[in-house]
């Protein structure tokens, strides 16, 4: 499972060129011969609903068909993608998947839906790259080594934000804290904004944030990156190591996917897919991307399900060992 989930986010599996050459067998011709709801469990200007609606505009263009975004946001993302599992299966109800709505919340409570057998995967669509850093004034470390080494000789005295107790980024400095052997305080906010501002403001130490926000703050000097959490460097900052060169099994990138729901007619499936192959292929989208440090990430329907079944077990052994808890 662990082969499965990095080869993944390390672009391992057939990748984007790969998906351009399947195309739909028997595909319904007359799909789609109605408008599309795309459900989108964010609200409206974060990274899943930029994914979302620059999706649907392609799904639009290339299938002739209104595709209209819904945002359905609420429960970490549940109440919408519950949406999803519950439409009728006949391809005119799809929407976007994320890690936590298929990953992590599966592991953390209960669902009105299960994230394997109520859905149709379609293929992963975007990972959004995060990065470890340190307010520079409170923790004056240069790399992941000397964080290490100061954690290991004050067990628990450094203390980190997240945007809350079992979101993707604090289970990622749950990952690396398991695999790094140290302890150190978590400090949960309610969101990435009052997290970002706490390290800002020097009430913790260091955090894993979304490269989207803590880049530019890199980049002015208000922060200090040691690693991204990518399996491989990334474009926007080449010379920055990852977590990974340090300890193997702390790669973790939020994504997002478009799923339908279970029973949806394979034709259907076939040719959404192939469509959101192409989408990951226009320079427009490429361009987009890059302007909000998202990174492409391609991946046929049997990929995606293998993808989200490995990303279930990952994150269940993450809790495990972590004694997680969001009660």
């Amino acid at each position: 499972m662990q082969a499965t989930r990095r080869a993944m986010l390390a672009g391992g599996f057939s990748g984007i060129a790969a998906l351009a050459a399947p195309r739909p067998v028997r595909a319904q011709a007359s799909y789609p011969d109605r408008p599309v709801r795309l459900i989108v469990p964010f609200t409206p200007g974060g990274a899943g609903d930029i994914v979302g609606r620059l999706l649907a505009a392609h799904l639009q263009k290339e299938l002739g068909r209104s595709f209209v975004v819904e945002n359905k946001p609420g429960a970490g993302s549940a109440l919408g993608v519950e949406q999803i599992a519950r439409a009728v299966p006949d391809g005119y109800a799809v929407g976007m998947a994320n890690i936590a709505s298929h990953a992590i919340l599966p592991n953390l409570r209960s669902l009105p839906y299960d994230p394997v057998k109520d859905f149709a995967p379609i293929g992963l669509v975007a990972l959004t790259p995060c990065l470890l850093v340190v307010n520079p004034d409170r923790l004056p470390v240069a790399g992941v080594a000397e964080l290490v080494a100061r954690a290991k000789a004050k067990p628990d005295e450094l203390d980190f934000s997240s945007s809350g107790a079992g979101t993707s980024l604090h289970l990622g400095m749950e990952m690396f804290m398991q695999a790094a052997g140290i302890r150190m305080t978590h400090i949960p906010f309610n969101g990435s904004g009052p997290s970002l501002q706490a390290l800002l403001g020097g009430q913790v130490g260091l955090s894993m944030e979304v490269a989207a926000v803590a880049w530019p703050q890199v980049q002015e000097g208000k922060l200090r990156a040691l690693a991204v959490t990518t399996p491989q460097r990334v474009a926007f900052a080449p010379d920055l190591p990852t977590l990974e060169e340090s300890f193997a099994g702390t790669a973790i990138a939020p994504w997002h996917g478009l799923v339908a729901p279970a029973g949806t007619p394979q034709p259907i499936i076939a040719r959404l897919a192939a469509a959101t192959s192409s989408f990951l292929r226009q320079p427009e989208t490429l361009e987009r991307f890059r302007q909000q440090t998202l990174e492409p990430k391609g991946a046929a329907p049997a990929e995606f399900a293998a993808f989200i079944q490995a990303e279930l077990a990952t994150f269940r052994e993450v809790i495990r060992r972590g004694n997680v808890s969001v009660n």
